[in-house]
């Protein structure tokens, strides 16, 4: 998710849409350029700008990121990103969106924020470092519209 790098600890949370994006077994990552959770691997996300909805933002944010367009498939949830200096002063403060979608085209490149992306197996998603509620969200997309969900749920 794109950041200023500027302390968030005025004023009100920042929404953010990301998406859990599905290309048959494996789930598209990003290895993240900037704070907060630097050098950890995540899902594409990014802000939402004014005057966007919610699923073009996830389009625009995941083609920007890593090359890749997508079609949105559905909401997984919605969490707090809340994280803290040491001495407990507010640093970033993001309400995250989260969606499901489906790989329709493009080659996975790193661009934007991204230092890196990569395809990563659904069994094989505890080898990458990452956030834990990034995992709940990848588990949870894959039961509602990925892999995991119930034959006759997903369209292909």
């Amino acid at each position: 998710m794109a950041s200023s790098g500027q302390p968030q600890g005025s004023g009100f949370p920042k929404v953010g849409v990301g998406a859990v994006v599905w290309r048959g077994n494996d789930v598209l990552l990003v290895k993240r350029s900037k704070p907060p959770l630097e050098h950890q691997w995540s899902l594409p996300a990014g802000k939402q700008e004014a005057g966007e909805t919610l699923h073009d933002t996830v389009t625009r944010e995941v083609f920007e990121e890593t090359g890749v367009a997508v079609d949105v498939l559905g909401l997984i949830d919605v969490v707090d990103a809340i994280f803290r200096a040491e001495d407990g002063t507010l640093q970033y403060h993001y309400t995250i969106i989260d969606f499901s979608a489906r790989y329709l085209s493009g080659e996975a490149h790193a661009a934007s924020d991204a230092a890196a992306v990569a395809w990563a197996p659904l069994d094989r998603i505890g080898d990458y470092d990452m956030w834990e509620r990034t995992v709940r969200m990848i588990m949870d997309s894959a039961r509602r519209h990925g892999p995991l969900a119930p034959p006759g749920l997903v369209s292909d």
